[in-house]
């Protein structure tokens, strides 16, 4: 019993100890190939261990069960074909022992069927594989049309036809009104009709044929436009404006449709031959020759093509002269009036350009006579300005010093005449002091004098007549006589102050005068006060004694000379006009 348990288990080992199928890896497997292509067929085996391929055989399995041999190789002998497949079948590999896939170059519809591969090794045996093939035929197409002529009845207008394996499908791509009908033969050839009532206005649209099949990436398409002959449709047209006796390369076109195009045009006039001298060209009627009068009349065209004729009439009238004289045609009239309106436009244009411009130039005259005013009011006023600071104080460095001092002195006269005058208004007030600077300086005329200034904030300014100026000015230089303060004695430089200084103890100014000796000469100033005068209308005593009270309330004689008093409102002014 031991015995036979170790015999079976060595048979066990020896059973399963062999080589397999690399490819295919399913006993029974199927492939599809087209017609006319390379069709392989894959057998591939792998021994193990000392197994060994000794031969290779292909087969076909026939309708009746029966086996076709194709091919066969052995090891050490080499392959052999036989029959029919002589020279249609090869093995893939120069060692069909070790890969026994079979080609067949050029595949045909019988190459169809069940193929077996197989295999002998030592010491394992035989071993097979089945494989089924099918064989696609891709389809043959072919599209026939169909002329059509228009009027005709309800027919096929064109026909498609494929023939495959299996049988393919047909359609049709168009926007025509018609029906289709599919017909199907025997040995997968298929055909499609396409059938429509014909109309001259189908001619030239399209009606393309699809084919559809398996062994396709998509639908094969078959172009195609239909085609529909129709009469033509025939007019006359003149090239050559108006007809009037003596008219040079008159001709009349012959202009036709149809499908085809006519080839055979026919002139006439009724009532009789054409004029001599007139010959066709093609579908043109050319008169070769001046116009006459006689060659007026109707002129018939007859065109004519396969699906029919065409006929029209043209009336010809020859006048004495030229029509066209004393009018415009459509076309020079739209010309003109482009033209007139070109003109028109730019005509507005240059209105708009100028208007603008005289605009402009008017704005730009009266900015220009605005500016002028302006400028002469400010001239005016500088002027007004420097006629004022001339008559106060000169300030230009190139007057000499003696035309200076008769400057300064001639205008301190007019200031003190003015402000010892009588005022015309009552309660008028003027102070003949002056008024001080901050310094506490005051300053002094060329006679040794304070400036007398008018308090503009306080006082009126007031015309006066010549007879009341030549009075004044009387009264002054009398006044001027009997102080021995003549214009004409000759007034020292050293009245004319020069320069205050300020010292460093509050509320005590200083006045630096230059002496006979050109040596500085300082002076303390008494403080004074102010003077109210109540001017009023009295006799020549009463002003000299107001002058007197005045020059007392105010100066004080030094050594000869005239001195002002200090007072705490005066100002002192330099010869430069500057205040100090």
């Amino acid at each position: 019993m031991q015995c036979v348990r170790s015999l079976t288990l060595l048979l066990l080992l020896v059973v399963k100890v062999h080589g397999d199928f690399v490819e295919p890896p399913q006993p029974h497997s199927s492939l599809r190939s087209l017609a006319e292509s390379q069709t392989r067929l894959p057998c591939r085996y792998q021994p193990v261990g000392g197994e060994k391929v000794v031969q290779v055989t292909w087969y076909k399995e026939l309708a009746d069960g029966s086996k076709d041999q194709i091919i066969t190789a052995h090891f050490s002998e080499g392959h052999t074909e036989f029959g029919r497949y002589s020279g249609r079948v090869k093995f893939e590999s120069s060692s069909p022992t070790e890969n026994s896939a079979l080609l067949i170059p050029s595949t045909e519809e019988s190459d169809e069927g069940s193929y077996i591969c197989h295999i002998s090794t030592f010491p394992n045996g035989n071993f097979e594989r089945h494989i089924t093939v099918t064989v696609w035929i891709l389809p043959i197409s072919t599209l026939d049309p169909v002329i059509l002529k228009e009027g005709e009845s309800y027919r096929v207008a064109a026909s498609c036809r494929a023939v495959g394996r299996p049988p393919p499908r047909l359609s049709w791509d168009t926007d025509l009104p018609g029906q289709s009908q599919n017909r199907t033969s025997e040995g997968g050839s298929v055909s499609s009709y396409f059938s429509l009532h014909p109309l001259r206005s189908m001619n030239g649209k399209k009606l393309d044929c699809l084919v559809w099949h398996p062994g396709l990436n998509g639908p094969r398409r078959i172009s195609n436009h239909m085609e529909v002959q129709y009469p033509p449709d025939a007019t006359i047209t003149s090239v050559s404006g108006d007809w009037f006796a003596g008219l040079e390369n008159a001709e009349l076109v012959c202009d036709s449709g149809g499908n085809p195009k006519p080839q055979d045009f026919t002139w006439t006039r009724r009532g009789g031959a054409l004029p001599d001298g007139v010959s066709v060209i093609g579908g043109k009627l050319v008169f070769g020759r001046t116009l006459r009068l006689n060659d007026s009349g109707v002129y018939e065209c007859v065109a004519k093509n396969i699906a029919g004729a065409g006929k029209a009439e043209y009336s010809v009238t020859i006048a004495e002269s030229s029509r066209s004289t004393g009018f415009v045609n459509d076309e020079n009239f739209l010309l003109i009036v482009l033209g007139s309106s070109a003109a028109a436009l730019v005509l507005v244009l240059i209105l708009v350009v100028l208007l603008v411009n005289r605009h402009h130039r008017n704005r730009n005259r009266k900015l220009e006579r605005q500016l002028t005013e302006k400028t002469d009011e400010i001239n005016s006023l500088s002027r007004q300005n420097s006629f004022r600071r001339l008559n106060s104080v000169s300030s230009d460095p190139r007057v000499k010093s003696e035309d200076y001092a008769l400057l300064r002195v001639d205008s301190r006269m007019k200031n003190s005449q003015m402000s010892l005058e009588r005022p015309i208004y009552k309660g008028s007030q003027s102070t003949l002091g002056g008024k001080w600077s901050p310094a506490g300086g005051v300053e002094l005329d060329e006679l040794g004098r304070p400036v007398i200034w008018q308090d503009g904030r306080e006082s009126l300014r007031q015309t006066e007549t010549d007879g009341e100026k030549e009075e004044h000015r009387r009264r002054v230089e009398s006044f001027l006589k009997s102080s021995n303060m003549s214009l004409d004695s000759g007034l020292p430089s050293s009245l004319v102050p020069l320069k205050v200084q300020q010292e460093e103890g509050p509320g005590e100014p200083d006045l630096a005068l230059l002496g006979e000796g050109g040596s500085p000469r300082v002076e303390d100033w008494a403080p004074t006060q102010s003077v109210e005068e109540e001017r009023e209308d009295d006799d020549d005593g009463s002003s000299s004694y107001q002058i007197s009270e005045a020059l007392t309330n105010h100066f004080y004689l030094s050594n000869g000379f005239l001195r002002p008093r200090q007072h705490s409102n005066a100002i002192l002014l330099h010869p430069k006009g500057q205040i100090i």
